[in-house]
């Protein structure tokens, strides 16, 4: 039996969760919006994570003109809450365990029962934006200052798929930065301070690039025979980025007719592989 405490009492929900309680009181404050606030305290109690604290969450609210809203995805915690807030006739909420028991019916498995899932998959996704954030700010060089800060500088000529390359890494929440190795213009000394695992370098077959430049200034609406496209700058450029790339000591990856896809996998195996050995 429940007990209705005064109308005068200020209303207290007492927001109980083995995680940081962010999912509960959402729910708990669209609801009492829909009573005008009407005083409503919402009291957050994170983290919980032994019967011991629920006994003493409960031993607090016992008295007051309250409820108890929680998401708690261990059964047995469940089972601790409901049990001790009946014993007092405190009102509860089971904010998730009817939807795990109802995504049971229709899935394939049981749940994980893990607590702070949706805030990691929170991080998760700030990583990624922020990586993504951090690829378009230093991008092509922009910035010599992001370089130190990155997971990984690449390094190669125009038209080797630098920044594809970057934007694809960030979606796996790697910060990287790219920079254009040109002969005319001396690299940041940045890049020679590196560790060999955080550099990578791009390289093509001369064919190819200038094919992929040809086409480039068609688009653009300029002539092929521009000095960009021709044979003899693109050899130039190919050897002077690989003197530079040697200098800096970092492995060098051949990107001829490779799609992102494939060379990302590359880097990131040559990545995570440093990361493993540091």
């Amino acid at each position: 039996m429940t007990i209705i405490a005064p109308k005068d009492d200020n209303p207290v929900v007492y927001i109980v969760s083995d995680s940081i309680g962010e999912t509960a009181e959402l729910v708990a404050k669209a609801a009492v919006s829909q009573f005008n606030g009407g005083n409503v305290q919402i009291r957050r109690v994170p983290y919980v994570n032994d019967p011991q604290d629920i006994v003493d969450v409960v031993d607090e609210a016992r008295g007051q003109n309250c409820i108890v809203a929680f998401t708690l995805v261990l059964p047995e915690l469940r089972e601790v809450l409901v049990r001790e807030a009946d014993r007092h006739h405190i009102p509860t909420v089971d904010i998730m365990g009817p939807f795990l028991d109802a995504l049971t019916l229709i899935t394939s498995g049981p749940p994980k029962l893990e607590p702070g899932l949706v805030r990691k998959l929170d991080e998760e996704y700030f990583r990624r934006v922020e990586a993504i954030e951090f690829a378009v700010k230093y991008d092509d060089g922009k910035d010599p200052r992001g370089l130190l800060r990155a997971d990984l500088v690449i390094l190669g000529v125009s038209r080797t798929s630098k920044t594809p390359l970057s934007m694809y890494l960030a979606h796996k929440r790697i910060k990287a930065a790219n920079v254009p190795l040109v002969p005319e213009v001396a690299p940041p000394q940045e890049i020679f301070n590196l560790p060999s695992h955080k550099a990578i370098g791009l390289t093509i077959k001369p064919q190819q690039l200038n094919f992929i430049r040809t086409e480039r200034l068609k688009t653009l609406g300029l002539t092929s025979h521009a000095d960009y496209a021709s044979p003899e700058r693109i050899l130039k450029e190919l050897e002077y980025a690989e003197s530079i790339m040697k200098r800096v000591g970092c492995p060098i990856i051949d990107v001829t007719n490779k799609a992102v896809e494939e060379t990302a996998s590359k880097v990131l195996e040559i990545y995570y592989r440093g990361e493993r050995h540091r």
